[in-house]
This record gives structure tokens, sequence and C-alpha cells, in this order.
């Protein structure tokens, strides 16, 4: 179910309209940042593999302690408590925000401001399990998290934290391989931009409309027709510096 455009609080106080479930905020650098709130069914999904992994630590660490005796019973105790109440916490401050679950479907806790989950951010979500759970089956987690623009959960909403998609840094652009060149007349921005777009796209355009759209600018790079292309490309090379 995606949300509905409302108005979302922003660290410097001012409210933007929450627009293709995009969550934006500035950082205090003042860096725009644009994140994907993660709706129910992934959420579900990445809890479900967690209470999972942690269901099988159990079984395999209570039968390794039943050896124990009564030793093994009281130690049971502590690995029961710490699952039940540890094992979110420490992955999501230690993991980049992250439990297994979540960072096998490509999800992690954020802060509001979009910053690294903190301990009592992430102590106060998780310990809030609970509330979320009644009656029963996450009944109150889920009507919140569906009423919700970024689909927030009780505990995200006290925590002030934010379960988003996790970001991959973006591929560095495939050019052809070129022999770096200075560009014979000087560019500004935009200029520099369309000829890396075209170095970029050559890939996917034919050989034949690659060579017209180069020798459109044969005159100004005072070079043949015929070498307008190789030359864009040393230029371009040259623009994105060594890699």
């Amino acid at each position: 179910m995606p949300p509905t455009p409302a108005a979302m609080p922003q660290p410097n106080g001012v409210a933007t309209e929450l627009l293709d479930t995009r969550y934006k905020v500035e950082t205090p650098e003042g860096i725009d940042l644009s994140l994907r709130p993660v709706s129910l069914v992934p959420r579900a999904l990445a809890f479900a593999i967690d209470l999972a992994i942690r269901g099988l630590l159990l079984l395999a660490v209570l039968l390794l302690l039943e050896l124990l005796g009564k030793l093994g019973k009281g130690l049971a105790a502590i690995v029961i408590f710490m699952l039940t109440w540890w094992y979110m916490v420490l992955f999501e401050v230690l993991n980049q925000g992250s439990s297994p679950g979540k960072q096998w479907l490509g999800l992690r806790v954020v802060h509001d401001d979009g910053t690294p989950v903190g301990w009592a951010a992430s102590l106060t979500r998780n310990l809030l399990r609970f509330v979320d759970f009644l009656p029963f089956a996450y009944g109150l987690g889920i009507l919140s998290s569906l009423n919700h623009p970024a689909f927030k959960r009780l505990g995200d909403l006290a925590a002030g934290t934010l379960v988003v998609y996790a970001q991959t840094p973006a591929a560095r652009p495939e050019l052809p391989e070129a022999e770096p060149l200075r560009a014979p007349f000087s560019m500004n921005l935009s200029e520099q931009r369309a000829i890396l777009a075209f170095a970029e796209r050559q890939s996917g355009l034919s050989s034949a409309r690659c060579s017209e759209v180069a020798q459109l600018l044969a005159e100004p790079l005072q070079v043949p027709p015929e070498q307008a292309q190789a030359q864009l490309n040393g230029i371009a090379r040259g623009l994105l510096g060594p890699t």
C-alpha cells in the first residue's frame, strides 16, 4: 500500500511533502538526501528471516547447553534473553543499521535525519516491539505502518527512526578506451557533461549514429570529421580523470 503525500517534519523544522515514497532530508553540511522508506511487506519478510535465524541459533545452542545440566539451563536463559532483546540492537548499531534479514533484502535503519542509528534509538524501537505486537500478531504495528506515509511502526515513531532501502554507490561510467586529451577550446559545465554523456552512451548507439553526432563538432574540435569521435572520447577521458 503506497503512502499518500503528507507533510513530513524535517531536521530544520520545515515540513515538506512526501511524494513518490521519497523522504528528503538535509544534512547539517547542507547535503540533500533522498531516502526510500520501506513498506510493510519487505519489513515483514526481513523480520521473518531474522526470526528464523534466531530460532535456528537458539535450537543449536540449547542442544549444546543441554549437555551441561543445571549450568546449561542457566546459560540457556541468558542466551534466550540476548537473542530476544539484543539480536536486533547489536546488528543495527554495529552493522550499519542492518540485521541479517534486512541486509539480505537491502534494508537499513537510520535516524529521521538520515544519520546512522545509535544505541538509544535502536534500544527504544526494539523494546517497543511488545507494544507493536498488541493485541496480537503485530496488530498495532501493522496499523501504524499502513497509516503512516513513511511506514513507521510505533517503535519507529518513539525512537525517531526510519527503515529505508540501502543506497548502493553509483558505478563509475564506462568510457571507450582513448588517450586523455585536452579540449582545444574552453567548455562550461553543461558542455563538459554533454561530452561525457556522449562517451558513456556510445555502447547503446550504432556506429553510424555515433559518427554522425561526433561530426557535428569536427569544426570546433579542429579535426577532420572522421577523427571527431576519437577526439571526443579522448576529451571525455581527460575530463573523467585517471581511473
